[in-house]
Formats: structure tokens, sequence, C-alpha cells
């Protein structure tokens, strides 16, 4: 007897009209309870939660796999090989078919029970609808420590002034806009750094000339489970994602992190330099070999964990990445000498132009090259 493949029938399913976004990184306790309570506050609104898992090690794509075969209306996009809040957004977004997309934090600090209300201000003709800590009855003294708070703050003060809105929380990690927005400005967005909704703000009203933005508060709650993902290294793109933005894009964030890392391997470098001449007593020459690698050394270690933090090298890729960086700083170092003495020596320019001509080069070189060779995707 042959058997028949029989589909299931389109009048049983519902397209959702929102899709959920969950960016995800060793959040396995936390994303069933947050699955149910979005069952609870979506009772009539077809909708779909969309996890986005950078291949955690405590096995959140395993378990939210397992999640999704059971409830239909669950995805995962299991990522291996790349990493960062921003990008998964964009992903997650991307793989879309709803009207709306929603992006929200898997460790309960986000009000899930807001998401109704934001549903019906976008359908209401808002471009983008914002969960806020700061306005109305909208508070983050539970979520947020006292330093955190400040420096909240201070953040969301600069992003006033970059986006021109007065927005009273644009670094919130919990919104909603239309899939019609995401899709006019994707193509300019970072994807790098983890404030996915500033660039958005930023972009959409950079390409259409101003949007519509409407504001839910709520109140910032306590982690459930797991471990906060705020740190040094989250501060840090923040801010090139702002000096990016002023530069409309030219300057990728990368680039800036990579620059702020040279510039730091400088102070390194005088530093190792005057303690090995003048303290150790060794002569000029082997001085400044050992200064120019412990600068190299430095420069790599930083940018591994900084700039190159969704690229990170672990084990014996971290010293196959090390040596290929010691080799392209030192052409980096070649191109920095050709390029100041051709300007120097054609009197294009004084010693002190050529020099900072020549370091612009090698930085440029440097950034280009171990970008494709040793934090290639």
């Amino acid at each position: 007897m042959t058997s028949t493949l029989v589909q299931p029938s389109a009048s049983i399913w519902t397209a959702p009209k929102l899709s959920v976004i969950v960016p995800t990184f060793n959040e396995r306790d936390n994303i069933v309870p947050l699955i149910d309570k979005l069952e609870t506050v979506f009772v009539d609104v077809p909708f779909e939660v969309i996890v986005v898992d950078d291949n955690s090690p405590d096995g959140t794509a395993e378990l939210a796999k397992e999640v999704a075969g059971e409830r239909p209306y669950v995805r995962c996009i299991h990522r291996v090989g790349r990493r960062g809040l921003s990008s998964a957004v964009i992903e997650g977004m991307a793989s879309s078919a709803a009207e709306f997309v929603a992006v929200i934090d898997a460790d309960h600090q986000h009000d899930e029970a807001i998401l109704p209300r934001m549903l019906e201000e976008a359908e209401s003709g808002a471009d983008i609808v914002v969960g806020t800590r700061y306005a109305g009855e909208g508070s983050s003294t539970e979520g947020f420590s006292k330093r955190r708070q400040a420096g909240s703050t201070i953040a969301t003060r600069l992003s006033q002034i970059l986006t021109g809105k007065a927005l009273s929380d644009p670094m919130s990690g919990f919104f909603l806009l239309r899939r019609e927005l995401f899709n006019a400005v994707v193509p300019g967005l970072s994807r790098e750094g983890f404030k996915i909704l500033l660039d958005i703000i930023v972009s959409a009203n950079r390409d259409r000339g101003g949007i519509t933005i409407a504001e839910v508060p709520y109140s910032f709650r306590p982690r459930h489970a797991g471990e906060s993902k705020m740190s040094p290294l989250i501060a840090a793109q923040f801010l090139g994602l702002i000096v990016s933005q002023i530069s409309r894009g030219i300057l990728p964030t990368s680039f800036l992190l990579f620059s702020l890392v040279g510039a730091s391997g400088v102070v390194v470098h005088l530093a190792t330099l005057t303690f090995a001449f003048d303290v150790l007593s060794f002569n000029f020459a082997n001085s400044q070999l050992l200064a120019t690698l412990v600068a190299m050394t430095t420069n790599f270690v930083l940018n591994n964990e900084l700039t190159y933090a969704d690229k990170r090298l672990r084990g014996h890729r971290f010293f196959t990445g090390l040596l290929s960086f010691y080799l392209v700083c030192s052409f980096g170092t070649l191109a920095n000498v050709s390029v100041a003495s051709i300007i120097y020596e054609t009197n294009l320019a004084n010693f002190l132009i050529a020099g900072i001509a020549g370091a612009v080069m090698s930085v440029v070189f440097n950034y280009s090259v171990t970008r494709t060779f040793t934090w290639r995707s």
C-alpha cells in the first residue's frame, strides 16, 4: 500500500501578527518560564517566539529546540561561530514574516505584560514602541544597582543628543516596531555592540526623515536566573557606536575600538621601553624589540577581548592568532615607515604630519588585514 503524506490544513494555522525575538546566551534556566509568561499575555493574538542563541555552552539552544518540538509557535536560530546581541536581533527580525517584531531579554527583567499595549500603540500608528523604565509609572530601582543606574543615566543623555528625540529610555533593550521599518533600515545597521534600538532610531531618522515613537512604562525587575551580560566591554562598544553614528557609519565600531587599543599600545610600548632601558639596562635595540613585542601582545589580547569579542579566539587558535597578529603588525610597521618617509622626503608635509599619516596608514592596514586573517569568521 502506498502511503500518502498529508500536509496540515491551512485552516488550522494562523500566521503570527507578532514575532517576539529573544536573543540568548547561557539563559537555559530562563527560557521556558519566559515562554510560559508570553503564552499568558497573548491569548487572543497570534504570535511566535524566535529564540536566537549564540551557541550557549549551557545548552540553551538544545532546550529551545525541544520546546519548539512541543509548541509550534516557538522557533530557534542556533548561531555557531558568531556572537553579539545586535547581530542576533537582526537575524531574528530578518527571519520573521510577521507584521510586527518585538525584542525582549530572556532574563525576565522586562515586563512581558505590557507587550499587548505596545502592540496596540504600533497598530495605532507608532513606528517604534519603547518599553521605558524612566517615564510615567516606569521604574528601574529594583533591577539596577546604583552604579548601573548612574551609568544608564549618562548613556541615556548621550543617546538623546544623538537621536534628537525626547525619549526617556533610548537605551532600552525592550521595544517593538513594524517589520516594514526594520526592512528599510537593516542595510545600514551595525552588527556590532548591543544597543540595537539606538542604531535603529538613528538610521530611521536619517533615512526616512523622521519616525513616530511611543513609550509604554514598566518596572524593571531583578534578573530571574543566570548572570548579567553588562561589562566594560559593552560600555566600550556603546561609546564606539555613538562615535560611529556621529560619523554616519563611515567609521565602524570595530575600527574605533581597534584604534583605541592601538593608542593604549603606544603607552605600553613607551613604559616597557623605559623600564628595559633605564631599569634593566638593556641596550636600546633590545629595549625597543622587547617593547614592541610586549605592546603587540597586549594589543592582541585587548582586541581579542574587546574589538572582536564576538570572534574571540580560544585554545590553540589564540596562539595561532597571536602569531598572525605579530606578522601582520610587522608589515603594518613597514607600511607606516614607507608612507611617512615618502611624504616627508618629497616635501609634501613636515615630519609631524608625515609621522601621523604613517601611523594612520599602519592602523588601517593592521585593522583590515587582521580582520580578514586573524579574526576571520
